[in-house]
């Protein structure tokens, strides 16, 4: 999950070495905290949270084949 997350936002900001991914799992929950550029803030959550709600459902079908649950924040 960690992976994906990375490779989406590192795809999608102009400061990909400022991308950190952290990753924890608690029962059947996966907890992913995303860490971003400021300048870059705006293009990961994107008009309306549209970005940032595609991010996320594309977490939870992948966590979903593990029979878990997916959880995204982001962190300014």
């Amino acid at each position: 999950m960690k992976e994906l997350v990375e490779y989406i936002a590192e795809t999608l900001v102009d400061e990909p070495d400022a991308v950190d991914v952290r990753e924890s799992e608690e029962d059947d929950t996966i907890f992913i905290e995303l860490r971003v550029a400021k300048v870059d803030l705006g293009k990961v959550i994107g008009k309306q949270g549209r970005t940032a709600r595609a991010i996320r459902s594309l977490l939870s079908a992948a966590a979903g084949k593990d029979n878990k649950r997916a959880r995204l924040e982001i962190v300014d």
